[in-house]
């Protein structure tokens, strides 16, 4: 008989597999398990297709508690880990149907890095929205042609699936499960424990935009982003940065899509994101502070960018970086900040005009 579950626990099904990447593994058990010192009731089992040990990509083993069988009939949730050798998880056929049949019994079900590819094999990513490491996205767009792949996000939730990018973003996509079953203060409490931030967004992006730099074979390019970092708050519009770099405007704009996929205004608005969310984890400046230092011009502005590419006004970003550091509650500063952040209007940067 399938065993039962253990009273007032929520089942948490973790599928291990050969070369499976270690911290897609413990990094969510870790977050889980620590919630369980604050109030929340996780029962963590890992099992594996076979129901033997397996051994992780690092060479590390991992014991397991058995096969599926050995799971409740009913699970709250499903997690899904990944390996670099996504072809080799997607060609294992049985491991594809086992992730289908237990996320058909799990109340949720979530992936780390390349373990949206077994999703995805399982026919549970079809129509929706996902995420997994960005150097993999590409490849799962075209594997999966059904699936609508977003590079950037640090997690995506679609329904009763979310997807993470790569190994440390299930530490995110972990806290934010912990947050929703249990509210912010559970999640602060277990963040704090194990000395990570609580909790990045799952919009934010899972690399700075300030490394794209190395990544520019054009001087042109690197000159214009060298500019933008060392001054994210000057003004710069497309005609400025284009008579920095010494060539026109239209020029400019088709080389910097060519070399880095973005426009000039795009990559201007991702460095200015950045220096607010650094200023906002300092925790000692005001909103429109926060606004003019990072070249936003604005609060209004700043909310709208914020909402936009992250999913969180500025204000709650704050929180969530201020509760690792202090128990103190948010006070009247924070009261403030949210009657500043309410605004309405399309965003726009210092000077009126829009970003493009």
């Amino acid at each position: 008989m399938t065993p039962a579950a253990r009273p007032g626990r929520r089942v948490v099904a973790v599928v291990a597999f050969d070369d499976v990447q270690l911290l897609d593994v413990t990094g969510p058990a870790e977050v889980l398990t620590t919630a369980n010192s604050f109030g929340a009731r996780y029962d963590v089992r890992l099992v594996s297709p076979t129901g033997r040990d397996v051994r992780t990509s690092s060479g590390v083993r991992l014991g397991v508690e058995g096969t599926p069988a050995a799971l409740p009939e009913c699970l709250d949730t499903l997690i899904v880990p990944g390996r670099r050798d996504w072809r080799h998880a997607v060609a294992d056929t049985g491991l594809a149907a086992l992730t289908a049949e237990l996320s058909g019994r799990a109340r949720r079900t979530a992936s780390v890095c390349a373990g949206a590819f077994v999703l995805a094999a399982a026919g549970l990513l079809d129509g929706r929205r996902a995420a997994t490491h960005w150097e993999l996205a590409a490849d799962l767009a075209r594997a999966f042609p059904g699936v609508r792949v977003e590079a950037d996000p640090l997690f995506v939730r679609d329904g009763s699936i979310t997807t993470s990018a790569g190994v440390t973003a299930g530490v995110d996509l972990a806290l934010s499960l912990v947050e929703e079953d249990h509210g912010p203060e559970t999640a602060r409490d277990t963040a704090r424990r194990l000395v990570v931030f609580m909790a990045r967004p799952g919009g934010q992006s899972q690399f700075s935009a300030r490394l794209v730099t190395h990544r520019s074979d054009s001087a042109v390019v690197r000159r214009v982003m060298d500019a933008v970092v060392t001054d994210p708050a000057a003004g710069h519009d497309l005609p400025s940065l284009a008579r920095r770099a010494g060539v026109s405007p239209r020029h400019l704009g088709r080389l910097f899509r060519a070399e880095t996929g973005m426009t000039p205004g795009q990559y201007v608005e991702a460095v200015r994101t950045e220096a607010a969310q650094a200023l906002l984890e300092s925790g000692a400046r005001t909103l429109e502070e926060v606004a003019r230092l990072a070249g936003f011009g604005s609060s209004e502005t700043l909310r709208r960018v914020f909402q936009q590419r992250l999913g969180v006004a500025p204000s709650a970003y704050r929180a969530r970086f201020r509760s690792t550091v202090t128990r103190a509650g948010p006070g009247r500063r924070a009261v403030e900040d949210a009657k500043n952040s309410r605004s309405t209007g399309p965003a726009r940067p210092e000077g009126g005009r829009p970003v493009r």
